[in-house]
């Protein structure tokens, strides 16, 4: 009896040994399997494009689409404005694309930014406010610019900060994001936000080797809520690190308010394709450009050659939302041009494609301003000059 028990006992060992065994086999299997989704994203895409969401008592504060290069070290901002309308698929109606994060979370509002934006976007950071005041103050504060002192009340609070280039702390960051003057105009915030997400990206390049510290990144890790493991979590922060932040470009979805349903909704341009296209340029220029070429901003003058009233004031909104600056925009000496012709005035002939190829225009015209000309020509004065022919639409040159 004693020895059908033993066997009994020796057989139950064995099995449980075999089902170690197997398990270990498993896990390594696993491990040894396990894709580095930050790796197999460089592997199929050149650039790193992550969704990064502030919010604050589950109501979205803000969205910035960081595309990110590696081999460069540049990176570019978008800002996503919470009251962007279209018709939603998600929500079955025309809204406020914030409203499909309140009301469908965060990875339905990312597959909506998506088709907004033309582009798949692996990666979603999201941070609550609270959270990321923690992760302010273990970062040893954010250094932003406040132009003039803060002191604002209202019923129940009172905001106070100091003006100038100055560091925040955790407190301090939160009152810099979410006050509210009577005065300060919906674009004038968004920049503010912005500018705490520069300066967060900044913090980060400060004091990477204190943060992918392999032993202290956990401690950071869970204030950060993201759609990816923690070992890949880590792999993305020690790559977006490395961003040049003072070069970062931060831009933003223009196009024309309308009221819907008492809601004032953004609309952007062109039925959306304008946002398409200024966030396949970016991604282009980050890729094929040299760190001069992307970091200036170029000044443009746009003339109007045809009788198209207002043609060269719209077709300055439509460059400045893709990240250049227009000096002027009035009429050209004759109304009559049929083709729009690009006048290259720096010679740089790689940046005058890369406009060209925005609009479509195959006129491209090389004329180098002379110093000495410099005061009594405008010309003296941008980049480019873009002479509005018959062949464009108003977005085009056809």
């Amino acid at each position: 009896m004693k020895k059908r028990f033993d066997r009994r006992q020796q057989g139950g060992i064995f099995l449980i040994l075999i089902l170690v065994i197997l398990l270990v086999v498993a896990a390594f299997l696993a491990l040894s399997l396990r894709v580095d989704e930050v790796d197999q994203n460089l592997k199929n895409d050149q650039v790193i494009k992550t969704l990064f969401v502030m919010e604050n008592n589950n109501q979205l504060l803000f969205t910035d689409l960081f595309i990110y290069y590696p081999l460069s070290k540049r990176g570019a901002l978008i800002n996503i404005l919470g009251n962007t309308g279209a018709i939603f698929d998600s929500l079955g109606r025309v809204d406020r694309i914030d409203a499909i994060y309140a009301e469908k979370g965060i990875d339905v509002y990312k597959s909506e930014v998506e088709k907004l934006v033309g582009q798949t976007i692996p990666f979603y950071v999201k941070l609550n406010l609270d959270d990321f005041s923690v992760l302010t103050d273990m970062l040893g504060g954010i250094k932003v610019f406040v132009p003039s002192p803060v002191d604002v009340k209202n019923e129940d609070t009172r905001w106070l900060l100091p003006s100038g280039a100055v560091t925040l702390d955790g407190d301090k960051i939160k009152t810099y994001l979410t006050y509210s003057r009577s005065d300060e105009g919906s674009g004038e915030i968004n920049d503010r936000r912005q500018n705490v997400m520069v300066a967060f990206l900044g913090a980060l390049n400060e004091r990477s080797s204190q943060i992918l510290n392999k032993s202290a990144f956990s401690k950071y890790a869970k204030y950060i809520d993201a759609n990816i493991a923690s070992d890949d979590l880590y792999n993305l922060v020690k790559e977006i690190s490395q961003v040049d932040a003072d070069r970062l470009a931060p831009q933003e979805i223009t196009g024309t308010n309308r009221v819907v349903d008492g809601k004032v909704l953004l609309f952007p341009f062109y039925d959306g394709q304008l946002i398409k296209d200024v966030v396949k340029q970016v991604t282009t220029s980050l890729i094929t450009m040299d760190n001069e070429n992307v970091s200036r901003i170029y000044v443009l003058e746009i003339q109007n050659g045809t009788s198209v009233q207002g043609l060269a004031r719209n077709t300055a909104a439509l460059l400045q939302s893709a990240g250049y600056d227009v000096l002027s925009f009035h009429n050209a000496e004759k109304n009559d041009y049929e083709k729009t012709v690009i006048i290259n005035h720096i010679g740089n002939a790689e940046i005058a494609k890369t406009l060209a190829d925005f609009i479509h225009c195959k006129n491209i015209e090389e004329e180098t301003v002379q110093p000495e000309s410099a005061g009594q020509d405008s010309a003296a004065n941008v980049d480019f000059t873009i002479i509005l022919g018959k062949d464009f639409d108003g977005r085009y040159v056809k």
